[in-house]
């Protein structure tokens, strides 16, 4: 399945042998660095352009283009080679653009040999930039992983070359920009399209799409009347199933709503400003400061911002509308992954045979309007582990509550997540274990005892931590030396290669120095080969160690029992308010959906 990455996510990458696709709408420069344990470029001959298209290891385009493909092959890389870097750059010289602003959306995808997407990522947010770093495809513990860049530059070529470390990067800047010049001399024409029968067969021209692919996006819904907004449809995103498209469509609402929220703040912080300044170009005249001619003068200007601010707050409502129009659609049509507990999809759930593309981990609003609430959704399988932070932050309700009911608050959303990722795995294909060493969080975990869900069911005390913690670290050390050593099928017949979820509640209490190693490493290494971490934890509960457990926070994507707006989005870095997913009060749902989890369980042959 495709890892659709937005910036700053990693995913890993299955072989060594890769091809990597752009496509921008516009010809551009696509082009390589190659850097060593520091990302530092050594030299000239580091770089792959079309000047200089081939390196070891690695082959670029030679001109300019609209789409590229750039041939990888990390076997054949110098050992002293740690990261490839993707370049994307507007060619000088040839009337084109002058910023990335006038360019679509460059759209990135790391396939295998055999066409096989493995993560795609559009390149979000460039605006004044003429050069950017796409893509980072980098070497740790061995193991190569492809990363999300999307760092922009202003100063074009030589200054993201000079960026890298490169001491001679504005005369390489202008070697390639020379070679790019002569190339677009050099290319041939587009021919024209083709009329029907020409150059074929008596049958007209042969087709060789494939009948059940889809390469273009859904038929768009019926034409809605002159001057109103389009009737909003579950599903008419692109994709090639109504899951994907339902996925890809609440991506873009969110997008949607980020964007249309940036341009109305943008246009009355404009509005301020601008009164601001005719109100002190009024009053630098001693004489304006006073009577009627002063008075005056900020009346104006009040008025005019007045009229631009609800102006701007206009076209925000019309397009608020719009959004809620189509959330309204677009939430009772989710799968059981996507949905909210209330929605009535539950009610008739079945065990899955397949694993869905994302899950819900909670919602998103902006204060604009509340009630307009984005699904936060996550790519499956877990890149990165998650932390329900049960602190008492400065959002309202967590001001409200006591610290006890905010940790029992946070293992509620633990269990619901839980819950969620077990149903909608097919059976026998996740597992889920508890370390809830003082025993405090038995009222939350009842669902998953009740139902049998847990193998072992958790039990209290120091021991359990070790043991926990011990099995869960040889699974990980086997599963990557079988995939590293090309030897997946000599893994012990009684291992279970379902994916695994560890629970970690009241962290530290009941952890040693080598229990917090191995958590810590089960964090790092554990998403590339199955195992996920799930903490439950108020960080200052740990403060004792320090600076240690850093990198460990920093690997977890955190999230809160209540409400708090402490997510950016990838695009203008709104602070999002986020609202985890949790049953209705006095629902059985998660009973329901947990049995019929553990009756497809128990179906299953031993």
């Amino acid at each position: 399945m495709t890892a659709e990455l937005v910036r700053g996510q990693n995913h890993p990458l299955p072989g060594t042998r890769l091809e990597i696709r752009v496509s921008t709408g516009k010809p551009v420069v696509a082009g390589a660095t190659l850097g060593d344990e520091q990302g530092k470029v050594r030299g000239a001959e580091w770089v792959a352009h079309p000047g200089a298209p081939q390196l070891p290891g690695l082959e670029v385009s030679g001109q300019a283009a609209s789409d590229h493909r750039l041939a990888v092959d990390l076997e054949a890389l110098p050992d002293t080679v740690h990261r490839v870097n993707v370049l994307l750059a507007l060619p000088d010289g040839v009337g084109g653009p002058a910023s990335f602003a006038a360019v679509a959306a460059p759209f990135v995808a790391v396939t295998g040999l055999d066409g096989a997407e493995i993560a795609t990522y559009t390149v979000t947010g460039l605006d004044a930039e003429s050069a950017v770093v796409a893509l980072e495809l980098y070497r740790r513990h061995g193991a190569w992983k492809v990363r999300a860049v999307g760092q922009g530059y202003a100063g074009g070529l030589a200054e993201m070359l000079s960026d890298q470390g490169l001491l001679q990067a504005h005369e390489l800047a202008g070697v390639i920009q020379a070679a790019v010049v002569g190339g677009a001399a050099r290319a041939v024409a587009v021919p024209p399209p083709r009329t029907a029968g020409a150059g074929t067969g008596p049958s007209g021209p042969v087709d060789y799409v494939h009948p059940r692919r889809r390469s273009a996006a859904p038929p768009p819904p019926p034409a809605s009347p002159p001057g109103q907004p389009a009737t909003p449809v579950a599903g008419d995103a692109t994709g090639w199933s109504m899951e994907e498209r339902l996925y890809n469509q609440v991506w873009g609402m969110f997008e949607d709503l980020a964007r249309t929220t940036a341009a109305y703040r943008s246009a009355v912080g404009f509005a301020e400003s601008r009164m601001e300044q005719e109100v002190d170009r009024a009053l630098s005249d001693p004489r304006g400061r006073i009577g009627p001619a002063g008075a005056d003068a900020r009346r104006q200007a009040q008025e005019k911002r007045d009229g631009l601010t609800a102006q701007a707050r206009e076209v925000l409502d019309r397009d608020l509308a719009q959004l809620i129009a189509e959330s309204q659609v677009v939430e009772p049509a989710l799968p059981p992954a996507f949905a909210r507990w209330d929605n009535p999809v539950w009610h008739g759930y079945r065990v899955p045979m397949e694993i869905p593309m994302a899950l819900r981990v909670g919602d998103l609003h902006l204060p604009e309007r509340p009630e307009l609430r984005i699904p936060m959704l996550v790519r499956l399988p877990l890149e990165r582990g998650l932390w329900i932070d049960s602190a008492r932050t400065t959002s309202d309700p967590a001001v409200e509550w006591d610290a006890g009911r905010l940790r029992t608050r946070a293992m509620d959303t633990a269990v619901a997540l839980a819950a969620r990722l077990l149903a909608v795995y097919p059976a026998g294909e996740f597992a889920v274990h508890v370390i809830d060493p003082a025993g405090s969080a038995a009222g939350s975990l009842a669902p998953l005892v009740g139902s049998g869900v847990l193998d072992p069911a958790p039990v209290a005390g120091a021991r359990t931590v070790a043991d926990v913690l011990g099995r869960l670290v040889q699974r990980v050390d086997l599963v990557q030396m079988a995939v590293r050593g090309g030897a997946a099928d000599s893994l012990p017949p009684d291992l279970d290669t379902a994916e695994q979820l560890l629970i970690v509640n009241d962290f530290p209490h009941g952890f040693d120095d080598r229990a917090l190693t191995h958590l810590r490493y089960l964090a790092d290494e554990g998403p590339s080969v199955g195992v996920h971490l799930l903490m439950v934890a108020d960080r200052e509960d740990a403060s004792r160690y320090g600076p240690v457990l850093d990198p460990l926070w920093r690997s977890l994507l955190r999230i809160t029992p209540v409400p708090d707006d402490h997510l950016a989005d990838p695009w203008v870095g709104h602070a999002w308010t986020y609202e985890p997913s949790l049953p209705p009060p006095g629902s059985r749902v998660l009973d329901h959906v947990l049995g019929h989890v553990a009756e497809a369980r128990r179906g299953l042959p031993d």
